[in-house]
Formats: structure tokens, C-alpha cells, sequence
């Protein structure tokens, strides 16, 4: 029996199908924390965030066209309220080098037998300034940096989420690694790896 697509739930759902729409969440809502969790930094703000998705999808479930694929609905609907709730902070807040979220599961070695503590401290110190590179980007190079290099997304898939032509993907990929690479230059890591 084929698995049931995205679209044969939201089609159930609009029909009043709601386990159909708890199918979809299932499906996607690992994906959507993770990118809000990248897009506010914080952990707290991109649970309500994930929620605040589904619920406003589900609301709208009657005016989804289908032109687009589910996720793509979804990652839109992320992507808007994340950046409306960091544009409604009052203050701007630095990250917090030892809770950002964006460290869980990179910093966990895949073979403990062969722990290298300094190693480790090494990768940590790249990471938070790699996330302080990130910090620094536009919106837009940031939002489409998370969705190709971080999310995994094609271009073609970016281009559809952000409605923006692929081009226009490429170039914002391009951008945003030349000013990564010069923010960890200045600061004196070699984005290159040589280890010179």
C-alpha cells in the first residue's frame, strides 16, 4: 500500500478528517521546530512558534490552494511569524554562548570512545562563532542560509518557500557564506580547514 502524500491529508483534512491533519503535523513538526528554533534562537519562542504554525494552518486549511507542496505551506507560515516575533522584541538580545539551542546535537561526538576534549572545545568555540556569524546576517540571507545549509532544502525548494527566483537563492547562498568566511577570518578561524 503507497504511503498516503501530503496532499491526500490535507485533502482528508479540509473534509473534516482531523486525525488526517495530526498525520501532517506528525510528518513536519520536527522540521518546523528545528527552523524556528535557528530563525529566534531561542528554544521557549520556537515551541509556540511550531504550534502557533499548525494551528494557523489548520484555521486556513480552506484557502490552501495545493499550487504548493504542505511543507512548503508550513515553512512559510514558520518562517513569518519567527520573523515577526523577532522584529516585535523590545530590546535586542545577544545569544547566551552556553544555552543556545543551535549547539544541541552538534557538539555530541559520534564515537565517545574516541573523545578528544580539546577537540571538542575547539568545535564548541567554532560553532558559537559561526552562530554569531549567522546572528549577523539580513533576515533574508539568514532565513535562506538556514533552509539550504542548515535545513538541507534544494534551491528549487527555497526558491518556492521565499518566492524568490533560484538565481536569486544562489546568489544569497553565495553572499551569505563570503561574509561567513570573513566573519570567522577576522576572528581568526580558517574556514578553509587547513589548519594554518
Amino acid at each position: 500500500m503507497p504511503k498516503t502524500t501530503d496532499r491526500d491529508l490535507v485533502d482528508r483534512a479540509r473534509n473534516g478528517e482531523k486525525a488526517a491533519f495530526g498525520e501532517l503535523v506528525r510528518r513536519h513538526q520536527q522540521r518546523i521546530h528545528r527552523l524556528a528554533v535557528h530563525m529566534l534562537r531561542d528554544r521557549a519562542e520556537a515551541e509556540d512558534v511550531t504550534q502557533e504554525t499548525f494551528i494557523r494552518a489548520f484555521q486556513a486549511l480552506s484557502r490552501f490552494d495545493g499550487r504548493s507542496e504542505a511543507y512548503t505551506w508550513f515553512y512559510r507560515i514558520t518562517i513569518n511569524l519567527s520573523l515577526n516575533r523577532i522584529r516585535s522584541r523590545k530590546t535586542s538580545r545577544a545569544t547566551h554562548d552556553t544555552e543556545d539551542p543551535r549547539l544541541d546535537g552538534l557538539l555530541t561526538d559520534k564515537k565517545p570512545e574516541t573523545s578528544d576534549p580539546a577537540g571538542s572545545a575547539q568545535r564548541r568555540e567554532l560553532y558559537l562563532v559561526l552562530c554569531q556569524g549567522i546572528d549577523q546576517l539580513s533576515e533574508t540571507l539568514r532565513t535562506t542560509l538556514i533552509l539550504v545549509c542548515i535545513d538541507g532544502r534544494s534551491h528549487e525548494d527555497v526558491s518556492s518557500i521565499l518566492g524568490a527566483p533560484e538565481g536569486t537563492i544562489a546568489w544569497r547562498i553565495h553572499e551569505a557564506r563570503r561574509k561567513l568566511k570573513e566573519f570567522l577570518n577576522a576572528r581568526g578561524f580558517d574556514p578553509e580547514g587547513d589548519g594554518t
